[in-house]
């Protein structure tokens, strides 16, 4: 074996070891944590004799990995092998100190690692928790230590509210979680912190700085009113949703200001048969014409929708199937005008905050989950756009025991790659890629 002046062999100089070499001690050291954490628990700081007033911490470590190769681009990827490693820790105080008052804080460190010259690989599509998160009055996210764009860890608070039951009624003030919507990989009303499509782990949906108040009005019907706030009043959200059940059908109406927008929508879930139904309609008032066109014969109307439906199949332990449609007028009819679309007025800050999920205006998904025994699952995801291109997504998740779970996720792009700067296709310019996490609960 060639060995250089420092007792390295010459192989690990390639392009592709050097992305290995940025996977294999996050693995080393998880699996030597595996064991001691597999029996951990809990932790109880405090509990009343009756249990309705406590004081817990619970304590989780993640550590995810992913592998890329790139299509051959050296304007995108100057190296077309990269890897990318990600951990985490977080802490959550759960206090409830008497029967009408709860209390939640969220404290996370992260530590992202990147190999050099991964560029757009660099696992972006992948974890949406870098940048900057949408409606903070101010971030609380910083670093500890960075060094180039190679790595960074920092510090985040990412909940801090206190909840008050009023009767049946409950305000929530401060930093906090808040999704909406009936989608399960796109959404039409998802407004406040959204995930990508393709983003791995949904466990903790970013928090945000707002006022919450959910108020049931009878048995079947209840009002939820969110001020999400900004660092200003154009940065922040007012919107109001009505919920109601009707029979079988369970319906929103939503309405508000979303940053300049004005927003009126309607969801709607029911059941069909043996399967399910669900559907989001959202038309997003712009304060000007939006760029490359509004719909419904408006220029300053956009229009978001999804229409999916879900079916489980009595095979083995249980077969889920899933498929969704996706419109999104803040897309592009042709993704070779993206580079030009993104220069428009505000544009750029949509994609950023997660108004938009697809690059175009068109998506379709489906998926597969199957369950193999009582600690195994596997799942395929497929999402494609209909200039040819799209992802599979087939992973595995087993759930070592009630403290640790193991998920192994690949990605498998196709469609046209890109030319220099310009996409050609939606999908085609995404690295295919091997994704590996680890978590511990304690």
């Amino acid at each position: 074996m060639h060995v250089n002046g420092l007792g390295e062999p010459l192989w690990l100089r390639s392009t592709m070891s050097e992305a290995l070499r940025g996977v294999l001690p996050g693995l080393v050291v998880a699996m030597l944590v595996l064991a001691p954490l597999s029996t951990a628990r809990a932790f109880e700081l405090w509990s009343s004799e009756t249990g309705d007033r406590y004081c817990d911490l619970d304590t989780s470590i993640k550590w995810t990995t992913l592998l890329s190769h790139a299509p051959e681009n050296p304007l995108l990827y100057p190296e077309r092998w990269s890897s990318t490693s990600l951990s985490r820790l977080r802490a959550t105080l759960k206090i409830r100190p008497v029967e009408w008052l709860g209390i939640g804080v969220a404290y996370e460190q992260r530590a992202r690692l990147v190999s050099e010259g991964a560029g757009a690989a660099g696992g972006l599509w992948v974890f949406m928790d870098s940048g900057d998160a949408p409606y903070r009055i101010r971030q609380i996210d910083e670093p500890l230590v960075e060094i180039g764009d190679s790595f960074s860890y920092r510090h985040e608070l990412d909940r801090a509210y206190s909840a008050v039951s009023l009767g049946d009624a409950q305000i929530t003030i401060g930093r906090q979680a808040i999704g909406w919507g009936r989608g399960v990989l796109f959404g039409a009303v998802d407004i406040f912190a959204p995930f990508s499509p393709l983003e791995s782990d949904r466990e903790w949906r970013r928090g945000i700085d707002a006022v919450r108040a959910t108020i049931p009005l009878t048995d079947l019907i209840s009002v939820d009113a969110v001020a999400a706030l900004g660092e200003s009043l154009d940065s922040s959200s007012f919107v109001g949703r009505v919920n109601a059940c009707i029979g079988n059908v369970d319906g929103e109406i939503i309405f508000g200001k979303c940053y300049e927008d004005y927003l009126y929508a309607v969801t709607a879930s029911l059941p069909v048969f043996d399967a399910e139904a669900h559907g989001e309609f959202a038309v997003f008032r712009t304060p000007d014409a939006y760029p490359g066109g509004g719909d419904l014969g408006c220029e300053d109307c956009v229009v978001k929708a999804v229409v999916g439906g879900s079916y489980s199949l009595d095979v083995g332990d249980g077969l889920y199937l899933m498929s969704e449609y996706h419109y999104s007028g803040f897309g592009v009819d042709r993704i070779t005008d993206l580079n030009t679309h993104l220069l428009e007025p505000g544009v750029f800050e949509r994609y950023m905050r997660g108004d938009v999920q697809v690059l175009g205006k068109h998506a379709v998904a489906l998926q597969a989950t199957y369950g193999l025994g009582g600690t195994l699952s596997a799942s395929c995801s497929w999402i494609a756009a209909p200039d040819g291109s799209g992802v599979i997504d087939p992973s595995t998740t087993w759930v070592f025991s009630d403290n640790v779970s193991l998920l192994a996720s690949a990605y498998f792009p196709y469609g046209a790659p890109p030319d220099g700067m310009t996409l050609k296709s939606e999908y085609g310019g995404t690295p295919a890629g091997g994704l590996v996490q680890i978590s511990f609960y304690y």
